[in-house]
């Protein structure tokens, strides 16, 4: 079957690219113009985002009118079959390509653990714990299940359940959650299983956790196997994923974000990025050595991302690198404006001060940090356990970098399997 998604990939991806080159050459140069509308129309939209009252509505206005218009130059053109049949079958070839370069980890078989225990939130995910009855499939494998209850304290129940003998720890629940058991697992010495019963379950895609298999994961402690994986850590509190500060952590902050994020995220960017916003007293060392102040976003990660490619893309194809990443997007151009441009690098360690305490997502979590913020990856820490079932790696584990490597390696799929 890779071999037939690699082949199928190719012939889509090919044929797109060549109907595509055929199009803007009959078109040639009208479809100039479709694309100076719409790339001045994401422009004038990004202004608007940093815009506040009328002049976000006029800004914003002009951008859907910018759009529009791309999509009138096209109709008009004749072109809006053929556009659509180049976007089904670039979209296809790249599921295809994610399904061709998706591959089991080989790890190694894990003994069972005697007397494991699972925490779970039964609200976590919208139910998920209670509605997939996870509490009496873990009594079924074996493993004593403990629920957390409005007003628990998790720290306080895990150490319990370690004073009494657990010799496994499961959290089903959020990436929040997860981090405070992984965290008291790695400090055992403990296994540790990631149950996805979360909302976005982030942490168990990395690790290679069927997210769609809750009640499979618990067979992690049943018939698992084991690999070892990074931990990181923001003024000595764990993180499974990433903290972020600037216009998310400002923004979670809010009491209304959980109601209505997109408008709540709407009304924080022009306070933290607009021309008359004061930016964010956030200041920090590149990769190079110099010293650098953000104004949008900083997102600090147990391992970085692959951020902005087609395949995979904000997932960490390793967690077991033993380096944070590090992303800013946007920067003061120096005239009381934001840059759209994204830098990326890994790091052991990072710290980043300010003035004042910093506003930030841990995990998806609402906090504030007093300055500085110090950062430290804690390599190969935790003993995950994974279900024999599930792949055991992260979707883009397998990926190649670039596009053309993406490309040979298909190639590679199609012809030898």
């Amino acid at each position: 079957m890779r071999r037939l998604a690699a082949a199928a990939a190719l012939i889509l991806f090919v044929g797109s690219l060549a109907l595509a080159v055929v199009v803007t050459a009959q078109t040639f140069p009208h479809g100039l113009t479709v694309a100076a509308c719409l790339v001045i129309g994401v422009a004038v939209g990004w202004w608007a985002l940093l815009l506040s009252g009328p002049a976000r509505l006029v800004a914003a206005g002009v951008a859907l009118l910018l759009v529009a218009g791309a999509i009138v130059f096209v109709v008009a053109e004749g072109r809006l079959l053929l556009d659509a049949i180049i976007f089904v079958a670039f979209w296809l070839s790249l599921g295809l390509a994610r399904h061709a370069f998706a591959r089991e980890a080989e790890l190694p078989d894990a003994a069972r653990p005697e007397r494991p225990v699972l925490f779970f939130n039964p609200k976590s995910g919208g139910g998920k714990a209670e509605r997939f009855h996870v509490a009496d499939e873990a009594s079924k494998r074996g493993i004593e299940p403990v629920e957390l209850r409005l007003g628990d304290d998790l720290n306080e129940l895990v150490e319990a359940a370690i004073a009494r003998g657990a010799d496994g720890l499961a959290m089903a629940g959020g990436d929040g959650s997860q981090a405070i058991v992984a965290a008291h697992a790695a400090a055992h010495g403990l296994p540790y299983a990631c149950i996805p019963s979360g909302t976005r379950n982030h942490f168990a895609l990395d690790l290679g956790v069927d997210r769609d298999d809750v009640v499979g994961a618990l067979d992690a402690f049943v018939d698992g196997r084991e690999r070892v994986v990074d931990l990181a850590e923001v003024n000595g509190r764990v993180f499974v994923n990433n903290v972020s500060l600037g216009v998310y952590a400002e923004a979670v902050q809010s009491a209304g974000y959980r109601d209505a994020k997109l408008r709540t995220l709407a009304d924080t960017a022009p306070q933290v990025m607009g021309s008359s916003a004061d930016h964010l007293d956030l200041r920090w060392k590149g990769p190079d050595g110099a010293d650098h102040e953000s104004g949008a976003v900083l997102l600090i990660s147990n391992d970085p991302y692959r951020l902005g490619r087609a395949l995979g893309s904000g997932t960490r194809p390793r967690l077991d690198r033993g380096v944070l990443g590090v992303a800013v997007f946007g920067s003061p151009d120096g005239n009381g404006h934001t840059r759209m441009r994204m830098q990326q690098w890994s790091a052991a360690d990072f710290e980043i001060g300010s003035g004042a305490p910093v506003a930030a997502g841990i995990d998806g979590e609402a906090v504030r940090l007093d300055p500085p913020l110090r950062f430290t990856s804690r390599p190969a820490v935790l003993r995950a356990r994974i279900a024999r079932q599930h792949p055991g790696a992260s979707p883009s584990a397998f990926v190649p970098d670039t596009p053309w490597g993406a490309v040979a390696g298909l190639a590679r799929i199609a012809l030898r399997g």
